[in-house]
């Protein structure tokens, strides 16, 4: 009897692995990525356009040459350390001047706006403009996913990996995925294969504010998933048959 379970387990188990391994564990399923990896690669970065919900550090000079900083609260706000919050409509409100509205802005047009405002109130003043919470987000099949802040305006994918603390084993390194969002272009998608440095080009490599990267598992590891959802009911089975059969072969 026992015998016959074993070898029905078998021949199920047989089964199980020449069926197809469309995986539900991908972000992205193998039809897209034939059609991704056809798509051309985006030659050059875009400067990071600023978002709503963004957090923004507002610096205000009264004489550039001079590079005197004039503390944002003498102008009658207050700034945390968090920065000013970008509302979802796109504004941000500073003192004297009010609302100004800057998503869809680079930091250097964001700041020449706010500039050319200030001027009505302050004799040459100088802006600056920087997005405090930059950052892209790693996510698959590497050590430690989630997100890695960005302290300058680009970040390399190697770099990512690297903080991320690299990719596992069961990484496909000739795949990864890279998802964009641009105000001008919606979602785009880049696929990098880190297997082939002379396909890899530079612009593909870079990566900005907000941008997700995404490395898929391995068909194996789709496999072993897979199989252990398959086996876990027969173990059970097994572990439930075992003692019948220990009293079987006692009793024979």
């Amino acid at each position: 009897m026992i015998k016959k379970i074993i070898l029905s387990m078998g021949v199920l188990f047989l089964l199980a692995g020449c069926g197809s391994l469309d995986s539900e564990y991908q972000l992205v399923q193998n039809e897209q990525m034939k059609t991704q990896r056809e798509t051309a690669v985006m030659r050059g970065s875009i400067e990071y356009r600023i978002q709503p919900q963004d957090r923004l550090k507002v610096v205000f000079y009264r004489d550039p040459q001079q590079s005197v900083q004039v503390p944002i609260g003498e102008l009658g706000q207050e700034m945390t350390t968090d920065g000013i919050l970008v509302d979802v409509a796109g504004y941000v409100r500073l003192p004297l001047i009010g609302k100004v509205k800057v998503a869809g802005l680079s930091q250097s047009q964001a700041a020449d706006r706010i500039t050319q405002r200030l001027r009505k109130y302050v004799n040459a003043p100088s802006v600056y403009v920087e997005v405090l919470n930059k950052r892209v987000y790693v996510l698959g099949e590497v050590k430690k996913p989630g997100v890695v802040k960005l302290d300058r305006e680009k970040m390399t994918l190697f770099e990512a990996i690297a903080f991320s603390g690299d990719l596992t084993d069961n990484a496909v390194r000739d795949n990864i995925i890279i998802i964009s969002s641009d105000p001008r272009h919606g979602l785009r998608m880049r696929s990098v294969d880190l297997t082939n440095f002379k396909t890899m080009k530079y612009a593909s490599l870079m990566l900005r504010p907000n941008d997700i990267v995404y490395v898929q598992p391995d068909g194996w590891k789709e496999f072993r998933v897979k199989s252990d959802n398959f086996t876990a009911p027969f173990e059970t089975i097994t572990k439930i048959a075992a003692p019948f059969a220990t009293l079987k072969y006692l009793s024979d």
